[in-house]
């Protein structure tokens, strides 16, 4: 019997309305063998938080270039915890400033990707981290 396939969520919070990267690495992800579920545009913390429980996903990536990184992420690991998600990985990829990465991870994201990250960075990072959650 074959190994469960990793089921990934890609999620894009909040007014941004760029979408290309997410697509990108929802393609790549899908590409390197793993289900992806991809929300579309402009969805609410509850929302991405909503599909992640009910998709019984492995792992949620983030794509944000609004800006709202540190107002929403936290706030999408948050939800996922009180829902008894606490081995769910979280990723976020797009801009965000240095000085913010910390900040992010010490709220429980496992990884922050910014532009120019290989998708075969994030494939492995997502190999590695999810098996072993």
């Amino acid at each position: 019997m074959s190994e469960r396939k990793i089921r990934v969520l890609v999620a894009k919070p909040g007014l941004d309305g760029h979408d290309r990267g997410a697509k990108v690495i929802a393609r790549a992800l899908r590409d390197a063998g793993m289900e992806v579920i991809y929300t579309g545009l402009r969805q609410t913390p509850e929302m991405i938080a909503t599909a992640a429980l009910q998709e019984d996903v492995d792992a949620v990536g983030i794509s944000i270039l609004s800006g709202a990184h540190n107002t929403l992420c936290p706030r999408i690991v948050d939800l996922l915890r009180e829902n008894g998600m606490d081995d769910t990985l979280v990723v976020v990829g797009g801009i965000v400033p240095q000085e913010d990465i910390q900040k992010l991870k010490d709220h429980g994201i496992s990884e922050v990707f910014l532009p120019g990250t290989s998708t075969e960075d994030i494939v492995s990072f997502l190999r590695e981290n999810v098996r072993s959650n």
